[in-house]
C-alpha cells in the first residue's frame, strides 16, 4: 500500500514539474513578444490613425524624395544621389511579405525603399535598403533588407522579426559569406526612418543598444550586432553617437506633418588601415513628389526623373 502511494504521488510530481516547465516556457515566449517591443520614451499604444495620416498615405500614391548626396567612401567623398520612396501597404505578418490582396489578417505598414547610387573612381555602387514598419507604432519593423551591388561582387543581408530576430547575410567576403543567426530584440537604427514619418516623438532618446544600418555594417566590415548609443532629440534633428563606432547620425525633418525628411549626415571613419580619417556623408534634399511610381513605366515617364532632378 505504502508503495503504491509513493508512486502515485512520485507521478504527481512529474506531472508538476512539466506543467511548471511549460507555463515558464510560455511566459518566456509571451515575453519575446511583448516585453521585446520598441523601446521609446513613452509606452507606445496601437492608436487610431489621424484623418491628416490617412489622407496622406492611403492615397494610392508613394512619397518620393530625391536628394544630392555626398557619400565617404575609401576615404574620399564621392558626388551621387538617393532616394527615399515611402509607401503604405498590407502586409503578411507571418510569411512576412507584401500581400497581394486585403484580409482581415494583414498589418498594414510604412514601407521605406531607400536607395544610394555614386562612383568609385571607375566603377559604381548601388545600395538600397527595405524597412517594412507597422503604421500601429507598437512594435519593431518587421523585416529588413539591405543589398549592395559594385565591380567587386555584391552582399544581402535580411531581418525579419520572430520570438528573436532572425538574421542572414550573404557576401562575397570570406569572413562574411553566408551567415545565419538571432539577436535579442533591440532597437534598429533602420526602422527608425519609418518610425520618424510616423510619431517623431515616439523615437527612442537617451542611452540605449542599437542595431546599426545594414549599410554600415558592410561598408565598414563590423558585425550585425547591438552597440551603446546615444540619442538626442531636438527641434527638427534625430541624432545617434556610437561611441565605440565612432559614428554620429543626424537626421533633419519638417517638425510638422508629415515629418518629410530635409537632409542627414552621417560621420564615420571612411578607408582602410593608416589611410583611414573620419569623413562626413551629407544628403541633402532636392525634390519630392507625390506618384503611384509602379504604373509610371514607359518612356514619356521618364520626364518625372528630370522633375526629380535624378539625371
Amino acid at each position: 500500500m505504502i508503495k503504491a502511494e509513493l508512486i502515485f504521488y512520485t507521478i504527481i510530481a512529474i506531472i508538476c514539474l512539466l506543467t511548471s516547465c511549460k507555463k515558464e516556457k510560455a511566459s518566456k515566449d509571451l515575453a519575446l513578444n511583448t516585453t521585446k517591443k520598441l523601446v521609446v520614451n513613452n509606452d507606445l499604444k496601437p492608436k487610431e490613425l489621424s484623418q491628416e495620416f490617412k489622407n496622406y498615405w492611403y492615397a494610392g500614391e508613394a512619397e518620393i524624395s530625391s536628394y544630392k548626396l555626398e557619400q565617404a567612401r575609401y576615404g574620399e567623398i564621392r558626388n551621387g544621389k538617393a532616394v527615399l520612396i515611402y509607401v503604405t501597404e498590407d502586409f503578411l505578418p507571418d510569411i512576412q511579405v507584401k500581400a497581394d490582396r486585403q484580409n482581415k489578417n494583414n498589418i498594414s505598414v510604412l514601407k521605406l525603399n531607400a536607395t544610394k547610387n555614386f562612383n568609385t573612381g571607375i566603377y559604381p555602387y548601388s545600395i538600397m535598403h527595405s524597412t517594412f514598419y507597422p503604421v500601429s507604432n507598437d512594435r519593431h519593423a518587421i523585416k529588413i533588407s539591405n543589398s549592395m551591388q559594385e565591380w567587386c561582387g555584391h552582399v544581402y543581408a535580411q531581418l525579419n522579426n520572430k520570438k528573436q530576430f532572425e538574421v542572414m547575410s550573404h557576401s562575397y567576403f570570406e569572413g562574411e559569406a553566408d551567415n545565419s543567426f538571432r539577436l535579442d530584440k533591440t532597437v534598429l537604427e533602420n526602422e527608425l526612418w519609418a518610425q520618424l514619418r510616423i510619431a517623431p516623438k515616439s523615437l527612442p532618446t537617451g542611452e540605449l543598444k542599437i542595431i546599426p544600418s545594414f549599410e554600415y555594417s558592410r561598408l565598414r566590415h563590423v558585425p550585425i550586432k547591438a552597440y551603446k548609443a546615444t540619442a538626442i532629440m531636438k527641434e527638427g534633428i534625430y541624432s545617434i553617437t556610437y561611441p565605440e563606432l565612432n559614428r554620429t547620425l543626424s537626421i533633419a525633418f519638417n517638425p510638422n506633418f508629415p515629418y518629410d525628411i530635409l537632409g542627414w549626415e552621417e560621420t564615420f571613419k571612411s578607408g582602410f588601415g593608416t589611410g583611414a580619417k573620419v569623413l562626413k556623408t551629407k544628403a541633402t534634399k532636392l525634390k519630392t513628389i507625390k506618384s503611384a511610381y509602379w504604373g509610371k513605366n514607359s518612356n514619356k515617364d521618364e520626364i518625372l526623373r528630370d522633375t526629380l532632378q535624378l539625371k
